[in-house]
């Protein structure tokens, strides 16, 4: 057998044992993806690490978490690129439902948002509405020639609320986002907190994130109006439907939503960071809607992100799955 053969034999082996060797990976030990795109201050706090750490020891997945504010997170559902959202915008939730993209909504968190500003507040918003509040940030605003307000300006939950607040404050927000002192940052909420701390301006921030970066001293700004019901931030989980992109991995997806709204899920969102920070960054909101609690907070998640007064409108349940919707 000449030189070359032996070669050629040589290197037929190499790669029959590189591809075995593949195979094998990819069928016996690689470990199936659930791709989840979420918004940033949910990502931001640290929140999804832990959750994925609980999860991944209990499920042969590997969870991978893509941060992305609530409306660019659904457009990729839409194109199928995730298999779930964590999201927090109801009216964009239920577009997602409606037009056919997502299916088993279960909400799973809440907490505020708050508008945070410098502590001398120069435009005198503590304790006032959020109406209010943004009354006297205009007032102050026309004063001044620097800027007082950073917006999200990324079509992100917390920008969503932001302008459903300017309309309740009685204001076209097509017109207050080109004053000169309102700023539209085109970023996530940890970068608009730096921006407004840079500024010493006021923004709509979610308290979660808010809290992490005043404990790590990353902001000075303090809360000065929070914790009312205009103010309420919900969170949902959805899962892309099958029907629209049969390619996704539909049942992690179900089954990280079931970890979500379990006792071990509910109680991990509860106490994390809880000892930290003297309070928790985000709140179960799972036991208080399965069992019709009459809390008030309880009240104010379901007249403010329930959708035809149902967490998720049975037209829109995989009929599969329907332990998620059970007492």
């Amino acid at each position: 057998m000449d030189t070359l053969t032996k070669m050629l034999i040589i290197s037929i082996l190499i790669l029959a044992i590189i591809l075995s060797g593949n195979i094998l990976y990819t069928e016996y030990i690689a470990k199936p993806q659930l791709l989840v795109a979420t918004t940033t201050s949910l990502y931001d706090t640290g929140l999804l690490d832990a959750l994925k750490g609980a999860y991944e020891a209990k499920k042969p997945v590997e969870v991978i978490f893509i941060p992305m504010g609530t409306g660019q997170a659904i457009e990729n559902a839409k194109r199928g690129d995730v298999d779930l959202v964590l999201v927090h915008s109801p009216d964009l939730e239920r577009l997602f439902l409606e037009e056919g993209y997502g299916v088993s909504r279960k909400i799973f968190a809440y907490n505020f948002f708050a508008i945070i500003g410098p502590e001398e507040d120069p435009a005198g918003i503590g304790g006032l509405s959020a109406a209010e509040a943004l009354n006297r940030i205009v007032a102050y605003g026309e004063t001044q020639k620097s800027k007082v307000w950073i917006s999200r300006g990324d079509n992100s939950g917390t920008h969503m609320k932001e302008k459903s607040l300017w309309a309740k404050a009685g204001f076209n927000y097509s017109e207050i986002m080109l004053k000169p002192w309102y700023d539209s940052a085109g970023a996530g909420m940890g970068s608009v907190i730096m921006k407004a701390e840079e500024f010493s301006a006021y923004t709509l921030a979610d308290i979660g994130t808010y809290l992490k970066y005043f404990k790590d001293k990353r902001t000075s700004l303090k809360p000065l109006v929070a914790e009312t019901r205009e103010l309420l931030n919900v969170y949902s989980a959805i899962a892309v439907n099958p029907k629209r992109h049969p390619n996704i991995n539909f049942e992690d997806a179900i089954s990280f939503i079931a970890f979500l709204v379990s006792d071990e899920g509910q109680s991990l969102i509860e106490d994390y960071w809880r000892s930290g920070c003297g309070q928790s960054l985000f709140y179960g909101a799972a036991k208080i809607l399965a069992s019709d609690s009459q809390l008030q907070v309880a009240q104010w998640i379901r007249e403010y992100a329930f959708i035809n007064g149902y967490e998720c409108p049975p037209q829109y349940r995989d009929s599969s799955h329907p332990e998620l919707y059970s007492p």
